[in-house]
């Protein structure tokens, strides 16, 4: 075994890589957090004993593997309503000494487009494309992480790509759309607050949508809402029965402007924080709106008081 302040040196080292390994494998912040604990204990249990590289890369294929468990696991369960990926608040440069190339690159891989073309994949699928385009891995190293041979990491990176296709050639850079995306966020909140339904539907795609997600612990649509009518009615609405609200502020979440929101709400049913988050095409309208209710699904959030 690595001796214990030795291993307690390299995990702190990369703990951040690994929080971010999980959730993005997950897409969900506090099984990152779960998973990262976890990954510590087996690490103090049974790690090997070598240098600071063979005990990062070990420490990589246990969170792959307990990660890639969580997923199969969450995917075999019944979830109630739709299923959007947990917010994280996000800084404007990753980490300091990057580059903003590399900041921009490592935004964008836990950016939310992202994080949602993922959901297509199978979990293995899903590992390889993250360790071998995000964390650089070679095939021989991925191989080795998840158990398998060269060839059929080759296979997967290959059948990930493919499958991506129609993400890749949709999606725009960050930076390119962080100004419209602004706008439009601004935009949604003063509506919002004047209950401006003319305003709204200015905003919106003739084909947008909406999707809500609470896990089933409160009030939310069961399935997407589409059209600019029904979706800046629908907004409106419950910006009216939220009033009044207590907290409306705009953060950086995945990279791009979201609103968050807090109330006091009137029945049980009702969620007390939601965070709205919206896509944009290149005129700056909205094409989708996700509303983020789940307690679960808001542990990386900043709020004024805990649940």
């Amino acid at each position: 075994m690595t001796d214990q302040a030795d291993l307690e040196r390299v995990f702190r080292s990369g703990r951040r890589m690994l929080w971010a390994l999980c959730y993005r494998l997950t897409g969900v912040a506090a099984d990152a957090d779960e998973l990262l604990q976890e990954t510590f204990v087996r690490a103090m249990e049974r790690a090997p004993r070598a240098g600071d590289a063979d005990v990062t890369r070990w420490l990589v294929r246990v969170a792959t593997n307990l990660s890639l468990d969580r997923l199969r696991a969450r995917r075999r369960r019944d979830y109630v309503g739709s299923w959007l990926p947990a917010p994280v608040e996000t800084p404007q440069a990753v980490a300091s000494g990057d580059g903003v190339e590399v900041s921009y690159e490592r935004i964008e891989s836990i950016s939310y487009a992202f994080l949602l073309a993922l959901e297509a994949l199978p979990p293995k699928t899903r590992a390889v494309l993250i360790l071998r385009e995000v964390l650089d891995y070679a095939a021989s190293e991925v191989a080795e992480v998840l158990g398998t041979t060269e060839a059929n990491v080759r296979v997967l990176h290959h059948r990930a790509r493919r499958r991506l296709e129609a993400f890749r050639s949709k999606a725009r850079p960050l930076r390119e759309v962080a100004a419209t995306t602004r706008a439009a966020v601004q935009a949604l909140a003063s509506c919002l607050v004047r209950q401006d339904i003319e305003g709204l539907q200015a905003l919106l795609t003739d084909s947008v949508r909406t999707v809500t997600d609470s896990g089933g612990e409160y009030t939310a649509l069961r399935a997407p809402l589409i059209g600019k009518e029904r979706v800046a009615r629908f907004h409106l609405e419950t910006a009216r029965r939220r009033a009044p609200i207590s907290r409306l502020e705009l953060r950086e979440v995945n990279g791009l402007a979201a609103l968050i929101i807090e109330t006091t709400p009137i029945r049980p049913q009702m969620a007390p924080r939601v965070v709205l988050r919206c896509e944009v095409d290149p005129s700056g309208k909205i094409t989708e709106l996700h509303s983020i209710l789940s307690t679960r699904k808001l542990t990386a959030i900043r709020f004024r008081a805990a649940s």
